[in-house]
């Protein structure tokens, strides 16, 4: 090796091959509906229109989520362009961050042993649920790193003292609450029952506590300004918004998941998070349970139980549920998956060494074959033959740097095979994507049709979907016409007035708009088949076009 697995340069090194990875053909698909793009046009129109304190989708006021991640991408809009990589760019930087963090929370729990730190930020950062949340766009993204931030700094307050820190905690816990409400307390809160609990005065990575000071005050006062400004100022402006941020967007998003159509099982995240952590997980659950409980240092025993845990079981019993929703739990499984190798023989290592690379292997060889079966059977996937370039090349360099490398040490190997592996996966995802942007409910083949036909200057109509990706796509606001389906309904109960009725009509209310839309040729796309008795509908069109599942009509 060319300088020690201690040496800082690793991380970096690290970083910047995963950047590379996450960036290279960053814009190659569009922002997919419904949650990318949501959060896409919602920045755009926030760029556009100039008003940063009243988030609109698709010209309608939507306030589903704090301000911050509209902020971000609105900001990022601005400074890459209104493109897909001004979408995407800051999301990469928010994983990139994370893997630093995760970092530098492993020197603190593995008593600055960089070795190890620099083992969790590799596992951690090539975690499959990481890699996907870094390519779609989501608040999680935001508020995991916003977590881990805050987590890191009270650690560290704890460990070394510094009122920086301190303030870090609290700045942290103030813009989570910007991103997501009470939902950002969980991982800096879990981080220090995990400080504290039982962990004997001998185990502590820092003093038994730490006085109570003025910092304290003004740093809540910090989380006050910060995490509560903007609710404050729309309370101000209107007091029904109180009820509004308390209990439909806190209690009813809990408690029930037909409010946002979330409904899963209690045990949906039991099966998910270890699928999206593979092959990580199988090594964690196996060394974990093969490992006598009275030999883990209570220390690590808390970061299972309260950064993995117990998070886990509260967004279980949680009716409401998506992927990204547990993502705080994953330093946790990271850090837990590098101690628990960590009490491995050289000999115990090399078995997993043998089965991790193997799985790999696997994947980037079923990545080749893809397109052949995507041919034979019908898998929904179109696939050109060179999509099997990437992980063929994936799997060259991977047996021909293992080896070819004289590296002794298994847990180098191991390092390095994982993040070889990462980077042919990214490379060949997004050929994938960009080949069925269609299929995974992109618009950017419909908004290049549109425009090669020259249609871009008339009205768009869409029947009875919600479309925020093909207005992002466009740069105008379509009219979506509601026939009973309720992903198209919207919250207008904070609309001053009625000029919402331009971009969202209902079909058995607004009879008279509708003809007038009609009138003046529009541009019309149906999803699948139009039902018979709305026919009626397609009598003005003489031209038609059909696109995957869409057929467009002029």
């Amino acid at each position: 090796m060319p300088f020690p697995m201690t040496s800082r340069r690793w991380l970096w090194l690290f970083l910047l091959v995963l950047g590379g990875a996450f960036c290279w053909q960053l814009g190659s698909w569009g922002p997919l509906d419904s949650s990318e793009a949501r959060y896409a046009e919602i920045g755009r129109e926030m760029l556009t229109g100039g008003d940063w304190l009243h988030p609109r989708l698709l010209g309608i006021q939507h306030f589903h989520k704090p301000p911050l991640t509209y902020w971000l991408t609105a900001a990022g809009l601005g400074l890459f362009g209104v493109n897909t990589v001004g979408v995407r760019l800051l999301p990469v930087l928010a994983v990139l961050l994370q893997v630093g963090l995760v970092y530098a929370l492993g020197l603190l729990l593995f008593g600055n042993d960089r070795a190890r730190a620099l083992a969790a930020a590799v596992i951690y950062g090539t975690l499959p649920v990481v890699l996907i949340s870094a390519l779609n766009v989501t608040t999680d993204v935001y508020l995991a790193t916003l977590e881990l931030a805050a987590a890191y700094g009270i650690l560290r307050y704890y460990h070394d003292g510094g009122r920086r820190w301190l303030y870090l905690f609290w700045l942290g816990l103030g813009l989570a609450f910007l991103t997501k409400g009470p939902v950002g307390f969980v991982l800096p809160l879990m981080a220090v029952a995990g400080a504290y609990f039982r962990v004997p005065a001998a185990e502590r990575t820092g003093p038994a506590r730490r006085p109570f000071t003025v910092h304290h005050v003004l740093g809540l006062g910090l989380f006050l300004v910060v995490g509560l400004s903007w609710y404050g100022y729309l309370v101000a402006e209107n007091p029904a918004f109180v009820r509004y941020f308390l209990y439909e967007h806190t209690v009813e998003r809990f408690a029930s998941a037909d409010t946002f159509n979330r409904s899963k099982p209690w045990w949906f995240y039991l099966l998910l998070a270890p699928a999206v952590s593979l092959p990580w997980a199988v090594a964690l659950v196996v060394r974990a349970a093969r490992t006598p409980w009275a030999t883990v240092p209570r220390q690590w025993r808390n970061v299972l139980i309260f950064w993995v845990l117990v998070p886990l079981l509260f967004f279980s019993l949680s009716s409401s549920k998506l992927l990204f929703y547990v993502l705080p739990i994953f330093p946790g499984v990271a850090l837990l998956t590098t101690y628990y190798l960590g009490r491995c023989t050289e000999a115990m290592l090399h078995r997993w060494y043998v089965g991790i690379l193997a799985f790999f292997g696997l994947l980037l060889g079923a990545l080749c074959v893809l397109p052949i079966f995507a041919a034979v059977f019908e898998l929904g996937l179109e696939l050109r033959p060179l999509t099997s370039l990437w992980p063929a090349v994936g799997v060259v360099v991977l047996v021909l740097t293992l080896s070819m490398w004289d590296q002794v040490r298994i847990a180098p190997r191991l390092l390095a095979g994982t993040v070889i592996f990462t980077v042919f996966l990214l490379l060949s995802a997004k050929p994938i994507m960009q080949q069925n942007e269609l299929t995974f409910n992109g618009s950017r083949p419909l908004a290049e049709f549109i425009t090669q036909q020259g249609l871009q200057t008339r009205p768009i109509v869409v029947y009875n979907q919600l479309m925020p990706s093909l207005a992002f796509e466009l740069g105008t606001l379509p009219v979506f016409l509601h026939d009973g389906n309720i992903n198209l309904d919207r919250e207008t109960k904070f609309e001053p007035g009625t000029s919402w009725h331009r971009y969202l009509l209902y079909f058995d209310q607004s009879e008279a708009e509708l003809h007038w839309l009609l009138a003046s040729k529009p541009v019309l796309l149906i999803k699948g088949e139009l039902r018979p008795e709305r026919n009626w509908l397609l009598q003005s069109f003489t031209h038609q076009e059909k696109l995957g599942e869409w057929t467009v009509y002029w």
